[in-house]
């Protein structure tokens, strides 16, 4: 494949040849989020695959790390990650069995169980995000202005899909 051509931008032409001019940026639009998604999450695995992480579990555990208490709710690390219940359940069950956290019953709520963090997982999440940082969100792919400008545009399309969210 030439360098200079772009999928996208040629699937973009033909959304057009074919009639379908006011669907073509919208079309191109989410081909493009999707294949940066692809890029970055290559990137990013490149850097876990070593440590023996996913994103997925990664994203746990940080969140717990950045908890005041190293613990949070099954229900709500589904919540804040904007993931379906089986995830994490499935993130939580190769953490515990890795070591890396543990599941304990809510002491004020016999329903509910606590994801909390161990030792080996604080360590863990340090070590992976130090070098997320370095290889990965130091230089994202654009000047800092322009990552500012893309933040924001796509705060406004994530807000625009999402609807109102209500924190619980």
């Amino acid at each position: 494949m030439s360098a200079s051509f772009d999928p996208i931008e040629e699937s973009r032409r033909q959304w057009i040849a074919h009639g379908w001019e006011q669907e073509a940026d919208g079309m191109s639009l989410v081909i493009s989020v999707m294949r940066i998604h692809q890029l970055f999450l290559a990137r990013v695995d490149q850097v876990l695959r070593p440590l023996s992480l996913t994103f997925s579990r990664y994203e746990v555990l940080a969140l717990l790390q950045f908890s005041r208490r190293g613990s949070l709710p099954m229900n709500k690390i589904t919540k804040r990650l904007q993931v379906h219940a089986t995830s994490t359940t499935n993130s939580v069950d190769r953490l515990e069995r890795a070591g890396l956290a543990r599941r304990t019953p809510h002491p004020g709520d016999g329903r509910t169980t606590l994801v909390v963090i161990t030792e080996a997982g604080r360590e863990l999440v340090a070590t992976a995000t130090r070098a997320l940082n370095a290889a990965v969100f130091a230089d994202p792919g654009l000047p800092a202005a322009s990552a500012r400008e893309l933040l924001d545009r796509l705060s406004e399309l994530r807000t625009a899909l999402e609807g109102p969210v209500a924190e619980g």
